[in-house]
């Protein structure tokens, strides 16, 4: 996920997430036996760089969003990923937010986890979210990343604008992995 334009962390914030993890094991049982499937490896390095988001679901950390969505992933030395998520606000300004994100389990896997929360803050489970690549095709220039629970989805580009068809084509492998793609909603990316 990119977790857009997070804002600053605050104890009303980190609340919000204890309640959203201490709901998790309702949200994994409701999912029975169609859990989320990731693509089967991840190669970071062809990852890094510059994603354009055009659809994702609704979410309250996104609010301020208006358009021109996207992400930079930049490598650090400690084989973690920076992260700087910025979009234009219906002012006009544009909103940034910097976080860490992290891979979880072998060098090729493709769930990560990410927090924009300050790093002091790094030990608390609750201040990572899941950023699982569930869609990426062979060029690295599609993705869509969700969470083991699907309530994010983001639909990202490596351009500002897709191809009609291919958008289509990967609602139809979202559809088949149970996603609710109506409530997708796609990203202004003006010039």
């Amino acid at each position: 996920m990119t977790l857009l334009s997070h804002p600053r962390v605050s104890i009303v914030s980190i609340l919000g997430m204890l309640l959203i993890g201490l709901g998790c094991s309702q949200a994994m049982a409701q999912q029975g036996d169609h859990p989320v499937k990731t693509v089967a490896s991840l190669d970071v390095p062809r990852y890094l760089g510059t994603w354009y988001e055009i659809a994702k679901f609704p979410n309250w950390f996104q609010k301020k969003c208006a358009s021109n969505t996207k992400a930079i992933y930049t490598a650090k030395p400690d084989g973690n990923l920076q992260v700087l998520n910025s979009c234009k606000t219906a002012g006009g300004e544009i909103s940034e937010a910097e976080g860490l994100a992290r891979q979880i389990g072998a060098k090729d896997s493709p769930k990560l986890e990410v927090r924009f929360a300050p790093e002091w803050l790094s030990f608390l489970p609750l201040v990572w979210g899941d950023y699982w690549v569930i869609d990426l095709d062979p060029q690295y220039q599609v993705a869509a990343v969700s969470d083991p629970r699907r309530e994010y989805l983001w639909v990202l580009s490596r351009t500002p604008q897709l191809d009609p068809k291919v958008y289509a084509d990967l609602l139809q492998r979202l559809k088949l992995q149970q996603f609710d793609i109506q409530k997708l909603e796609l990203t202004s990316q003006k010039n």
